[in-house]
């Protein structure tokens, strides 16, 4: 029995063995030959895999063959964020309950009239500006047409003009200067509410560094409509209107409207307005305006009453402590607060007004350093400093670095005026804005060097150092030292002197 048992054995897998053979010759074009994983999963010595077989390196060590992904780390760090946030949503709820009323205001309705008549009244600069522009313009005209010959007779009227000029350059002057000094003090004396203060004081401060642009660059135009033959390069845009075509009603109102501070006569438009994404920009900038509003009066306010006695008394941990909380808070209102104004609203007034070049900030986030920062968040400012400013003061042979002083040195008068005039709070009272401006200097200094650097090594340090001291200490830090002087002024801390 055993042996016929053994010879069936040996027949059955030889037969196997020939029809395995058989079909593998058969298939041999098609299968594929198996491979030596699935050699190791079939072997009978399970227990021998050499898994050690090659020279490999941790995925964090330098000397690792591919860089691994850090995905899995960052959606860990947006939920430990997100949990962070939520805990402290809890906490301040549980804590001083719902701070938000819709009925209540704290404004003056005296604040509100005189508020409209300023806010209706400040355009009306940009119209004298407008007249003087026009009077300036039919002198040039009468003197090009004139077609004096002897160059005698040409240097009188040229002399004539630059006379001409200087009467010229006085009015614009007075009429700028009249524009943000009658509106600073009533808004200073007048207008209690540093909200509706505020709105006024920048339409204001808009508006002068427009009524500044279209004078200068008039009178750019005008001398090279009087100097033709002189060569003076003006850019091919221009063309479509030419100086002193450009001096219209049409023109300056759209230059009013248009979201930019440098004045030209012509500009790149768009073929038509898109409706539906005017409405998304609105929508946008509605909900984002919300956004602030309830951030402001529910947790910005409770970190900034309870910072009034640590201030007063000098805690120096204690203010510390209120810094690094209001930072958060502060860096949010005011990312949500740049998106609102930069993305939304002036992307909806630039379609409007079908305006073409709206390239109003670059990635001002990347900054390696506090000079790129400035050059790349607020490009309307920044063009304007360039165009007006800076680039002549150069031109008139200013080292680059005087020149910036002097930028820097108007930036900071302008933020002052924007932030302490309608908290009542100006240079010598407070003063935080403009100190702050200039602190910055010394700042711009350290981390250019950065941003020259090879590698990626110095800018990380150069935008560590933009984080650290523009919003998460810079911007809570002024906002505590203003609320503070406003209360020392209005509020509990004159009432505690008392």
């Amino acid at each position: 029995m055993p042996s016929t048992a053994q010879a069936v054995t040996t027949a059955h897998e030889h037969s196997s063995a020939l029809s395995n053979g058989n079909t593998e010759t058969t298939a041999h074009a098609s299968a594929p030959k198996p491979s030596s994983a699935s050699k190791r999963r079939h072997s009978k010595y399970l227990h021998v895999a050499a898994y050690h077989a090659n020279l490999r390196h941790s995925s964090l060590s330098r000397d690792a063959a591919v860089t691994p992904s850090f995905l899995g780390f960052r959606n860990l760090m947006v939920l430990v964020l997100v949990a962070m946030n939520l805990r402290l949503i809890i906490e301040n709820f549980m804590k001083y309950g719902v701070l938000i009323c819709i009925k209540c205001h704290d404004y003056r309705k005296q604040d509100v009239v005189l508020g409209s008549i300023l806010f209706a009244l400040v355009p009306c600069h940009l119209f004298l500006a407008y007249a003087i522009e026009l009077s300036a313009a039919s002198a040039a005209k009468q003197t090009v047409g004139q077609q004096k010959r002897t160059a005698e007779e040409k240097e009188r009227d040229q002399q004539a003009f630059r006379s001409t000029w200087r009467y010229t350059a006085l009015l614009h002057t007075l009429n700028a200067t009249i524009c943000l000094a009658l509106t600073s003090f009533v808004v200073y004396f007048l207008i209690h509410h540093p909200g509706i203060g505020t709105l006024c004081e920048l339409h204001a401060i808009i508006v002068w560094l427009k009524n500044c642009s279209y004078a200068f660059t008039n009178r750019d135009l005008r001398l090279a409509f009087l100097n033709p033959s002189a060569d003076p390069d003006l850019p091919e845009i221009y063309e479509a209107c030419p100086y002193p075509r450009n001096v219209t009603l049409g023109n300056l109102a759209y230059f009013w409207m248009a979201p930019t501070l440098v004045y030209q006569p012509v500009y790149p438009r768009t073929a038509s307005i898109r409706w539906s994404f005017v409405a998304k920009r609105l929508a946008e900038f509605v909900g984002l305006a919300m956004v602030i509003w309830l951030l402001s009066a529910q947790y910005a306010t409770p970190v900034l009453r309870n910072s009034i006695d640590k201030i007063a008394v000098m805690d120096i941990a204690s203010i510390l402590e209120r810094v690094m909380k209001l930072s958060t808070i502060s860096l949010i209102i005011w990312l949500a607060g740049f998106f609102a104004l930069f993305q939304a609203l002036l992307n909806a007034l630039a379609e409007v007004m079908r305006f073409g070049d709206r390239e109003f900030y670059t990635d001002w986030w990347n900054s390696s350093s506090l000079g790129a920062y400035w050059r790349s968040w607020n490009r309307p400012v920044y063009l304007f400093m360039k165009r007006h400013v800076y680039s002549p003061l150069v031109g008139r042979g200013w080292s680059p670095f005087a020149a910036s002083m002097m930028v820097f040195t108007l930036s900071a008068v302008l933020h002052e005026m924007l932030v302490g005039i309608p908290t009542h709070n100006f240079i010598g009272e407070a003063g935080v804005a403009f100190f702050g401006m200039m602190f910055q200097l010394p700042l711009i200094t350290l981390t250019t060097p950065l941003e020259k650097m090879r590698g990626p090594h110095g800018k990380t340090i150069g935008n560590c150092i933009f984080w650290v001291s523009f919003c998460l200490v810079g911007q809570p830090l002024g906002a505590l030292l203003y609320f503070f002087a406003w209360q020392a002024k209005y509020g509990s801390v004159s009432r505690m002197s008392v």
